[in-house]
């Protein structure tokens, strides 16, 4: 028998990951710039290691400040380059992605515990999530979909960086970069011939599947949750698109 009291915790992660990261996900589809997220990411997963390689503690403030001010950074200048070479910005956001996975590499090259550090940045640890861990994340997405759906106009244009850089410096910390840019990308492709309202709760609907069955397979197989967390949610996703498909078809025909 499973005991289901242990993916509590890190299925509240998961939901607090979700409510973010599918209306930011839907616009970074709409922008075009879907690698955005892996590279803010990857940025804020650079302003950790660094952190640790000052000696700071890990989860103290000192890192959560490097993480911040590295995606912040990191967001910033994409939002630069945004405004000064649009037909370009995939091109630069790519080459910034592999500029800070290169860095974290080379900060990591000396560490005895280099490799498992890395992995824990692109794969997470949403089973070890700790209850303290949700409430300050917690309180961060509420501000930022409160500043999202409430000031619509700021959060998605002058705000759109800001919002997208202080989520996903948590997230990163939370989850992982993998399950970040899944989360980000999936839901959002799955509602993609949907504009109205229904398309972003369809998109929760699905995400939150694809977080259940991921960490009920991971307990029931022991396996890594967030590989497989992934995968549910792309599953999830094709089979939430498949009845959205089939559904608009029906409705086309109808007419």
């Amino acid at each position: 028998m499973l005991d289901l009291s242990i993916v509590v915790v890190p299925l509240i992660a998961g939901m607090l990951v979700v409510a973010t990261h599918v209306p930011l996900g839907r616009e970074v589809l709409a922008r075009g710039i879907i690698f955005i997220d892996l590279a803010v990411a990857q940025i804020a997963g650079l302003g950790v290691i660094a952190a640790g390689a000052l000696h700071l503690e890990f989860g103290g403030y000192g890192v959560q400040l490097a993480a911040a001010t590295s995606a912040l950074g990191g967001s910033l200048l994409l939002q630069w380059t945004e405004r000064h070479w649009p037909e370009i910005q995939e091109a630069l956001i790519g080459t910034v992605f592999v500029l800070a996975a290169a860095a974290s590499v080379l900060l990591l090259a000396h560490n005895p515990h280099g490799a498992e550090r890395l992995q824990d940045l692109l794969t997470g640890q949403i089973l070890w999530v700790r209850p303290n861990q949700l409430i300050s994340t917690g309180a961060l997405y509420l501000l930022v979909l409160s500043v999202w759906f409430a000031a619509p106009h700021f959060a998605r244009r002058s705000g759109f960086y800001l919002l997208f850089a202080l989520t996903v410096t948590a997230s990163v910390q939370l989850v992982g970069i993998y399950l970040v840019f899944a989360t980000l990308i999936i839901p959002a492709l799955t509602v993609r011939r949907l504009t109205s309202g229904r398309g972003l709760w369809i998109a929760y609907v699905a995400a939150t599947a694809g977080y259940l069955s991921g960490l009920l397979l991971s307990l029931g197989l022991d396996l890594p949750a967030a590989p497989l967390i992934v995968w549910s949610l792309a599953v999830c996703g094709l089979i939430g698109a498949s009845i959205i498909a089939v559904s608009l078809s029906r409705r086309a025909d109808s007419r």
